[in-house]
């Protein structure tokens, strides 16, 4: 669901403030606070229900057309792409071009271009426009983004305002210059979360940044959306420019630029790792050492203390498996539960189980629609076959798939005898979970188990009610996720209340949502500006 930021301003401070004879501006913007926006609740007869049926009526209706977009020209390719509905795959949401290398070379030019002009304009008036979007996007378009499926200004805001010390401002005054970087930002996003397509690419922009961003293939529609939402807002043309495109083609266009500042990525690590390759390899060729920014998903935990409620644990565990077809980098994928508990817990999983609905998602009582696309569906039914075949393997609940129609596949449960087995180690991304029963005397050793299976370090969750337990845990585990949960499911962080990444392979561990990342995307200039004349060569103690 969208998550947008309602402003309420406070005071109408001057855009600069300068002092006698300063040559740099120190930034005033206008102060304002922010806070979640509400959740609705999308209930039968509500207003909001209304607006989502009739958004996913009028979408559903045909499909849309979506160009590349490079400064304000709209552009065609003879490489022609569809999005499919995931639920009805013969359906298509979209229709979409893949831009050719020489696009994608072009929107270099043209950001670089825009970068300029954009760059030298208020942080204020940038933060106003941001604000602006905010606004339209809890409102006017909030259910064309729910029915197609930011941000960071306040943060900003606040860090800017940090300034360096002054000891006599009468003689010498002392700052900083926020400045985006040298170049332009290449933002790739992910499928899964439309707020996080805006946020690559336009918290870099805020900042000052030019910027190109490769949408995800399955959400051209609703990142597209967010595009014309921040053009209806006043970011000039080729500040952002929206290029779909084969991966390798963006990736080996942009690397190659002399001028390539960054890349804010959301991922696969094997993608991530190919563009971080190539930039170690054409380091020598750029102007200013570029800044990696990635997000690659987990394999997340939930670990279940002999104390733990029961109850908690199984609901709590469904949901985060098996929320959005389990396609959350935060889903939980493996669990572990003493034996003492496994009976009451493995009754209460498959019971849960057995009360979710797959289907239509235009069907307000399903609970998970059909995963993602072909390529998903295979991955993910081939762990399912191997869960059949292998003999630490049972599946408990679900197996069953059929892409006949839409990509279905039912929220499965395996258990696994082998703690190290496969499909306890590799990330899935789908709705598939696997348990390991350990013994209640072993309980501090899976600890260690839970810590060093995978490669991953992304989202985690413990449960008891033993508060020395909980303590221990939560130190030994300290670096086993970016995100730690204590009695609450692995998934749902929340703007500004979990800011979200993690470490290892699941990433650069940069904390999206969180106070220190529109800082990221700015380059600080410390100036030291001197009043009074400079009258000698000595120091005082030379006599």
């Amino acid at each position: 669901m969208l998550s947008a930021i309602r402003s309420s301003f406070q005071a109408a401070a001057p855009r600069y403030a300068r002092a006698a004879s300063t040559v740099v501006i120190e930034p005033k913007t206008n102060d304002f606070s922010v806070q979640n926006e509400p959740v609705l609740d999308y209930l039968p007869g509500s207003t909001e229900r209304k607006e989502l049926e009739g958004a996913l009526a009028r979408l559903s209706a045909s499909t849309v057309e979506v160009p590349i977009m490079i400064g304000d020209k709209a552009y065609t390719t003879d490489l022609v792409q569809h999005q499919p509905y995931p639920h009805d795959h013969a359906k298509k949401v979209a229709k979409f071009y893949y831009a050719t290398p020489e696009l994608v070379q072009k929107a270099v030019d043209v950001a670089l271009e825009a970068r300029a002009d954009w760059e030298r304009v208020p942080l204020a008036d940038k933060f106003d426009m941001w604000l602006k979007a905010a606004d339209l996007m809890a409102g006017k378009y909030r259910q064309e983004l729910n029915a197609t499926t930011m941000f960071n200004a306040y943060y900003a805001q606040q860090g800017i305002k940090w300034q360096p010390v002054s000891t006599d401002k009468s003689s010498t005054l002392n700052s900083i210059r926020w400045r985006g970087l040298e170049g332009f930002v290449a933002a790739v996003s992910p499928f899964n979360f439309t707020a996080i397509g805006g946020n690559l690419a336009f918290t870099p922009a805020m900042m000052g940044n030019a910027v190109l961003w490769k949408p995800s293939d399955t959400a051209v529609m609703s990142n597209y959306t967010i595009y014309k939402i921040m053009r209806e807002v006043g970011v000039p043309a080729g500040v952002v420019n929206f290029v779909p495109a084969d991966g390798p083609v963006f990736g080996d266009t942009v690397t190659r630029s002399p001028h390539f500042a960054a890349l804010n990525f959301t991922g696969s690590v094997p993608t991530f790792n190919r563009l971080w390759s190539q930039v170690g390899n054409n380091l020598s060729k750029y102007r200013n050492f570029p800044r990696l920014v990635g997000e690659c998903g987990g394999k997340n935990f939930h670990l279940v203390h002999p104390s733990a409620d029961v109850t908690s644990v199984v609901n709590g565990t469904i949901r985060s498996a098996f929320e959005y077809c389990g396609q959350k980098c935060s889903a939980c994928s493996r669990l572990y539960v003493p034996k003492s508990l496994w009976s009451k817990v493995k009754e209460g999983l498959v019971a849960r189980q057995k009360e979710l609905k797959v289907g239509d998602v235009q069907e307000f009582d399903t609970f998970m629609g059909a995963v993602i696309d072909e390529k998903a569906f295979d991955r993910i039914s081939g762990y399912i076959e191997h869960a059949k075949s292998s003999s630490s393997l049972s599946i408990i609940a679900g197996g069953k798939y059929d892409k006949s129609k839409g990509f279905f596949i039912e929220p499965t449960i395996v258990e696994t005898s082998d703690p190290m087995e496969r499909i306890m180690r590799e990330e899935i991304f789908g709705p598939l979970l696997t348990a390991f029963v350990y013994q209640d005397a072993d309980v501090d050793a899976v600890i260690k188990l839970v810590d060093e299976t995978t490669p991953y370090a992304l989202t985690g969750a413990i449960f008891a009610q033993d508060q020395a337990w909980l303590e221990s845990a939560t130190e030994k585990l300290k670096n086993s996720a970016g995100n730690f949960y204590i009695n609450d499911k692995s998934t749902g962080s929340v703007v500004a209340q979990q800011p979200f990444g993690g470490a290892r392979l699941s990433g650069t561990n940069d904390k999206a949502g969180g106070p220190q990342y529109a800082l990221k995307w700015a380059s600080p200039q410390a100036v030291k500006q001197t009043y009074v004349q400079l009258t000698d060569i000595k120091y005082p103690y030379m006599g």
